[in-house]
């Protein structure tokens, strides 16, 4: 979205409304996080969205966790702000074409590091306004200041953790940045790579700056709604595959469903979050994973 197109998507959400929904975002999000913390010194009950005979390809964990944090969310949700609608991961329920605001929600990102332990993992939470992202707050369990905590930002906004804003530092002396992405790469683009096993992770440290880019390949909406909206607002690049190649991403855009109604909950583009120019993100993370 170029800064014209900014300016008056900005006007046409009103200013005070907006910022409603930045300190509602941020408060569901540290409500996750606190529900979070506290599952964590209890056994977790665990189950598989994909259940084999083989136990090597059991897939996609989901804990009672997830479920009753996209519970709480939605409840939430339903009193602040009744004429949102919302897409979550663990409820398959679509939302209403004539919403303007729909909220994408994942109650846990990474939930397979959450169940076993390792400490990244994210509660995710973006704000969609016409399919545009417009706000987002993301509990990490990790952060740039070593401790867990919220980093949260909405359209013309500044990027904050904690109400605090972020302002990433570049090192001169650093040559080679990080880039998230999914496993299979190997360095490239100048960047060392990593894998988190969190999108929503990923994004927010891009945004941060502790990663300087990250790619995902065919992302859900609810995992990547949130960080779009902290990396735009931290000034950075998001780029979306097309049918024409990369293009800097303006809005989510509802795929038809078999009934030929349009369903943000079925959307799936490969993405790259950057903090740099986006031909520079194309070039050297724009390939497909062999």
């Amino acid at each position: 979205m170029n800064t014209q197109d900014q300016s008056r998507h900005e006007t046409a959400i009103e200013a005070r409304y907006l910022a409603k929904i930045e300190r509602t975002a941020v408060e569901l999000a540290n409500l996750a996080g606190a529900e979070i913390k506290t599952a964590l010194g209890g056994m977790l009950s665990v189950r598989y969205k994909t259940i084999s005979e083989v136990e090597e390809i059991w897939q996609d964990p989901v804990s009672e966790v997830d479920d009753n944090i996209e519970e709480l969310i939605r409840a939430r949700l339903a009193k602040s702000f009744p004429e949102h609608d919302i897409i979550g991961e663990e409820l398959d329920e679509r939302p209403a074409r004539d919403h303007d605001f729909v909220w994408a929600v994942d109650p846990i990102d990474g939930t397979a590091n959450f169940v076993n332990g390792f400490p990244l993992f994210a509660a995710t939470i973006g704000v969609l306004h016409r399919g545009r992202p417009v706000a987002g707050a993301i509990w990490c369990a990790a952060s740039h200041e070593l401790r867990a905590g919220v980093y949260h930002a909405s359209l013309g906004g500044t990027l904050c953790f904690n109400g605090d804003p972020v302002t990433p530092k570049h090192n001169p002396l650093v040559r080679r940045h990080l880039a998230g992405v999914a496993a299979g790469r190997s360095n490239e683009g100048g960047w060392e790579m990593r894998t988190t096993g969190s999108a929503a992770i990923e994004a927010a440290f891009v945004a941060a700056g502790l990663l300087e880019a990250a790619h995902f390949e065919r992302p859900n909406i609810w995992d990547v709604a949130g960080g779009a909206a902290l990396v735009l607002a931290a000034g950075g690049r998001v780029m979306v595959a097309g049918g024409e190649g990369w293009a800097p991403l303006d809005k989510f855009e509802a795929p038809e469903r078999g009934d030929g109604a349009p369903d943000l909950r079925h959307w799936s583009h490969s993405l790259i979050l950057g903090r740099v120019e986006g031909d520079v993100l194309v070039s050297g993370l724009g390939q497909p994973v062999a």
